[in-house]
Order: C-alpha cells, then sequence, then structure tokens
C-alpha cells in the first residue's frame, strides 16, 4: 500500500472552507509531517516508501479543491506503476496558490493567474532541487496550470535546466478558453459565493493552449481525458482535438492523444477512478 508524507501547515478559516467543500471527501491516512516554507503545500506519495524512488508524477487539483481529494487515486496509480523492482513512482500531490494547505503560505502574490499557478510548481522543484517531473496530470483548473507549466518549460522560464514532462495529463479541461457558451456556470457560481474574494481565486479563462497542442513540443505526449457525461464539451472542441490526435507526426515534434472515460461527469475521481486508472497507468508504463 502506498505511504503518505505530507507538510504540515496550520489551517485557516479560508483552507478551511476548500478543505471542508464537497469534493473533499477523502479520509486522512497516517502522516509524516514535514514544512516547507514560501513554497506550495504538497504531499508525497510512495508505493514502497522506503525505496528511492526513480520516477516523479505530479498531481493538479482542479478549482477549490485540494491535494487530499486525489490521494486514493495516486495511490492507487503508485501502486500500480511501482510493480517492477527497478521502477518506483512518487506522487507529489500540490496543493495550488490559495487552495488547500497553500492558502496558509506567505508569498504567493498576486497575480493569482495560470503563470503564477504554474511558476509556483517550478519554484516547488527548483527550492527542492528535485528531478522534474516524469509525468504532469491536471484535473479541471489544474490541467489548465499543466498545460502552462509544460509551455513555461518550452520557454525555460524556471531556468536552462528545466525537462519538460514527458507526459502532460489534461482531464476534463477544454484547453481553449471558457466563454459563457461553453461553461457550466460552475466557476461563475463559485466566485459569486466568494465575491468577497475576487482576487484569491486563480483565473482560468484568460488563457488558451491551443497552439500547444497543435504544435507540441518534442519529446511530450499531451493527454486529453474527456469524461463521457461532462457538459463542458462542444462538438467542436471535440472535432478539433480529434483531427490533431489523428495527425501522423515525423517524430520532429510531440504527439496529442484524446481518451473518453465512460460513466463519468465532470469529477472523473470520484465517479469512475478505476476507469480513470485504467487510462492512466498503462501509457505512464510505456514511458519507461
Amino acid at each position: 500500500m502506498a505511504r503518505l508524507i505530507r507538510n504540515k501547515v496550520i489551517p485557516s478559516n479560508l483552507s478551511t472552507r476548500f478543505r471542508n467543500s464537497p469534493s473533499s471527501l477523502l479520509t486522512h491516512p497516517q502522516t509524516i509531517s514535514k514544512r516547507s516554507l514560501q513554497t506550495l503545500a504538497y504531499e508525497e506519495m510512495q508505493a514502497n516508501p522506503n525505496k528511492p524512488y526513480t520516477h516523479t508524477a505530479l498531481i493538479l487539483h482542479g478549482l477549490l479543491g485540494s491535494a487530499r481529494n486525489w490521494r486514493s487515486f495516486s495511490r492507487n496509480l503508485a501502486s500500480c506503476l511501482s510493480t517492477s523492482p527497478s521502477s518506483e513512482w512518487r506522487m507529489v500531490l500540490a496543493d495550488l496558490r490559495n487552495h488547500g494547505k497553500s492558502a496558509e503560505i506567505e508569498g504567493l502574490d498576486p497575480p493569482h493567474d495560470m503563470v503564477n499557478a504554474a511558476k509556483d510548481l517550478g519554484n516547488l522543484v527548483n527550492s527542492k532541487g528535485w528531478d522534474w517531473p516524469d509525468v504532469v496530470i491536471g484535473h479541471s483548473m489544474g490541467g489548465k496550470v499543466a498545460l502552462q507549466f509544460a509551455q513555461s518549460c518550452v520557454n525555460r522560464e524556471y531556468g536552462e535546466n528545466v525537462k519538460l514532462p514527458k507526459q502532460l495529463w489534461v482531464l476534463d479541461s477544454v484547453p481553449g478558453k471558457v466563454t459563457s457558451e461553453n461553461s457550466d456556470g460552475e466557476v461563475e457560481n463559485v466566485l459569486q459565493t466568494l465575491q468577497n474574494l475576487p482576487s484569491m481565486v486563480p483565473s482560468r479563462k484568460e488563457m488558451s493552449y491551443w497552439s500547444l497542442l497543435e504544435h507540441p513540443p518534442k519529446g511530450l505526449e499531451i493527454a486529453i481525458v474527456r469524461a463521457e457525461k461532462s457538459d463542458r464539451w462542444d462538438t467542436d472542441v471535440i472535432n478539433q482535438l480529434q483531427r490533431l490526435a489523428g495527425q501522423k507526426g515525423d517524430g520532429s515534434a510531440g504527439k496529442i492523444s484524446v481518451h473518453v472515460l465512460p460513466n463519468s461527469g465532470h469529477w472523473v475521481h470520484v465517479d469512475n477512478p478505476k476507469g480513470l486508472l485504467e487510462i492512466v497507468a498503462p501509457k505512464v508504463k510505456c514511458l519507461f
């Protein structure tokens, strides 16, 4: 069974509100506390914590979620991937800025946008002296942060030694700009509820990542997972993604893959975690 290590931060009213949201349904496993200053709060998980890890996957939650929402899926993924004696995967579950325990950390200054949310991840890797993650998995808003992270890695915004992930998973997150026509109103409702905190939630509306998808950098696979019952996807977006996934490359660029998670709405890790694992794990295993 995968074991969890997380950093310890005293909760505030804001982080408590996030952690008590309906999506925070998982119980607390036994943990070992640690503390990192002026970087994102995070949790580490390995199937065999006494073994040195060989690969890292970075897991990013969605709007008003937290790392704890993804513990169960990450635990199962770590166990599934770490079956070989030569392969030990570490899962790093990050609390994005102003979410979960990162709401307690000073120094994560505005503007609260995708660029800075992704930069926090780069700062975390650099400050810890970690190797750059092999895989990044982002759900909803976290999917957009993952795309921005990849784009910033391409631009060397996190330093000359930065390395692109080999695989980027975008879970039920439309890669283009969110408009009133293709938004289900969830974000607008949340922002209305939190109207006294207008700058605290990273905006996911201002960035479009179609350029990255149309020209994926060499060595990177961007895997898009659309939940079968999700109402966030219009026909034009679905067709455009299928077109990109169907293109045959010459090896000079990365690639796009598109997957449909059956029997699931937007909350993919709750609605069909087994199905999601069956999509993600085999492709990650093929990387090494």
